[in-house]
């Protein structure tokens, strides 16, 4: 418990997203004073389903909008900001790039232009990501690398990123930047994704499915350590604004395959069943993995959970989580 965060003014973007309903979790168990933008109603949304939302004052309203954005600061007198409002599905923006690029772009400089008007704000978290990087060539991505986003999704994080620190180097706005992997964690309900969709698959008992060749390498980080790294980031901008403009990488360093991955789900939870490998997938980076030393180094930040520990804990969740859906 820090009491940096007690009655703290904070708003928070993107609250009903996977890393967002945790987020607002832990700043309420830290006692802040939350306020979340809301666009639409997802009652699957963690946030909904742990009546997190009846526990914070809510904004509906669009990320995009700059007038909203400034009322909201003022009147709340907010002063720390998350930002993780996007649309966050890599086949989403594939298919439909325009509103990918809009919320992502667009979103992130009415939020800091608002942010600039608003003389209350101390600082600024931004999610960005290690897909603003683009290809890598199997290198581990430092914060030293240049962003080198190609498909739609990367180039809207690549371009928010650097908005941010264009913010930060001109006006002096005090905002920091995180670039993690991979999240996995309870209430991620697009089963798509490795993780939900093979814990699902096991506990339906029917094979899980890979939509690429498996091989594809990620780092996966569990949503309560990029809950708490967003928050720990937080405080230790407050404390050094030299830390304004610079972005982070938030990893516990042990990538993975997608095979790997699902592999690994399936002992955890002592299924014999095996993976259905489709190879569809296009127009995605083989190779993404995050060095942290510099956070580890600068901001003293170590990861709360093994991927182990992560792992268990998401488990567990869905496990409740399918319990709950069948006992009603």
């Amino acid at each position: 418990m820090s009491r940096f965060w007690l009655d703290r003014p904070t708003f928070v973007t993107g609250a009903t997203g996977l890393v967002g309903s945790w987020l607002v979790r832990r700043l309420l168990d830290e006692g802040a004073d939350v306020t979340c933008l809301v666009r639409d109603w997802v009652p699957q949304s963690e946030l909904v389903r742990a009546k997190l939302m009846d526990r914070v004052k809510v904004v509906r309203g669009d990320v995009r909008d700059q007038v909203l954005l400034e009322r909201v600061l003022g009147e709340y007198e907010i002063d720390t900001v998350m930002h993780l409002a996007a649309q966050t599905i890599v086949t989403i923006a594939n298919r439909n790039p325009i509103s990918t690029l809009d919320t992502n772009i667009a979103g992130t400089w009415a939020l800091l232009e608002a942010a600039r008007h608003s003389p209350a704000i101390r600082q600024i978290i931004l999610a960005s990501s290690d897909k603003a990087y683009g290809d890598g060539a199997g290198r581990a991505y430092t914060e030293d690398m240049a962003l080198q986003g190609r498909h739609p999704y990367d180039v809207s994080k690549a371009c928010a990123d650097l908005i941010a620190q264009s913010y930060a180097h001109v006006y002096d706005l005090p905002v920091a930047i995180t670039r993690c992997g991979n999240f996995f964690g309870g209430g991620d309900l697009n089963w798509n994704r490795i993780v939900p969709g093979t814990i699902r698959s096991v506990l339906r008992n029917t094979r899980p499915i890979i939509r690429s060749d498996g091989l594809y390498v990620r780092d996966y980080f569990y949503v309560e350590d990029a809950a708490a790294a967003y928050m720990y980031l937080a405080e230790r901008l407050s404390a050094d604004r030299g830390l304004c403009g610079l972005p982070f990488n938030f990893s516990n360093e042990q990538p993975r395959t997608v095979l790997e991955i699902a592999q690994f789900i399936l002992g955890c939870m002592r299924s014999k069943l095996v993976p259905e490998i489709r190879n569809e997938v296009t127009n995605e980076i083989r190779h993404q993995t995050l060095d942290a030393s510099k956070a580890r180094s600068q901001l003293g930040w170590e990861p709360l959970f093994s991927l182990e520990q992560g792992m268990q804990l998401t488990i567990e969740w869905y496990s409740e989580y399918f319990s709950t859906l069948t006992s009603a």
